[in-house]
């Protein structure tokens, strides 16, 4: 294991008194999970070393310890994206952080445009798979065998057994989920009305810039990944109507809530 990953290390534990055993990424606009940690401390990305700053508006850039229904969580309010001009191995180095003090569970969020007619715009949608469309891949590189596998499996990127456990949970809550398969772009722009319809074409319920090189990291390590997205805007091609981000944070804010309450469950 390379040196940097022994400095971000010692940084963090003399910070923590408890390992963590869930980490949680919160995506574009899905910070309420955060206002429910019972904080043992939160630190700034641009301290630890060699974590990057996420320059993304609504993105804090905090890493946060403590604990949710009891249990040991670290969080990233905010991720890093490849279209920011990081690295694959800068935009997944939390994610090794993390498996490296201890999670064994990851719970990431996100938003997306919803490519399924019959997603609207609000709903929540559990990731049962991703097809990846992104140029660059977190493992392509010098291969550190202490991290797992060369070739990782991913017949099972997301944990059926977690799938299954927040439908569970969101149904005898009233909370309605879809499930759904994401595509991972680069961006940042949105897409054109014909790219909308190859990815639907390919099999894309949900297109988004993130998520999938978190995964891919994660999978390696040993890390079982559940996954849920937000659907911001609807991609019908034939009716496509302007986005703004303004929007996206407004329609995040909106089913954030709902969103919060499932993965608290979940966490339990």
């Amino acid at each position: 294991m390379h040196s940097t990953y022994t400095e971000t290390l010692d940084f963090i534990r003399i910070k923590i008194s408890t390992s963590p055993e869930i980490g949680i990424v919160l995506g574009t606009g899905l910070g309420g999970l955060a206002k429910t940690i019972d904080l043992e401390c939160a630190i700034p990305y641009s301290e630890i070393p060699h974590f990057r700053n996420s320059t993304v508006e609504s993105h804090a850039g905090r890493l946060l310890f403590g604990k949710i229904s009891g249990k040991n969580v670290v969080a990233m309010e905010g991720r890093f994206h490849f279209y920011e001009g990081y690295t694959m191995q800068e935009v997944t180095y939390p994610i090794r952080i993390m498996q490296l003090l201890g999670v064994r569970t990851l719970l990431i969020s996100n938003v997306s445009g919803g490519l399924n007619p019959d997603f609207k715009k609000g709903d929540l949608v559990i990731i049962t798979d991703h097809i990846n469309l992104q140029t660059a891949n977190p493992l392509i590189g010098p291969y550190d065998e202490s991290f797992g596998p060369r070739f990782p499996d991913m017949s099972e990127p997301y944990a059926n057994r977690l799938i299954a456990r927040a439908e569970e949970l969101a149904k005898a809550g009233g909370i309605e989920v879809k499930r759904g398969v994401y595509v991972a772009v680069n961006g940042p722009n949105l897409e054109t009305r014909a790219e909308y319809r190859f990815l639907r074409m390919i099999g894309g319920d949900l297109v988004g810039m993130s998520t999938v090189p978190e995964v891919i990291v994660a999978r390696q390590m040993g890390v079982k990944v559940f996954a849920i997205s937000i659907v911001t805007d609807e991609c019908d091609p034939d009716h496509l109507e302007k986005v703004s981000l303004e929007e996206i944070l407004r329609a995040a804010a909106m089913a954030e809530p709902k969103l919060t309450e499932l993965l608290t469950k979940l966490i339990a």
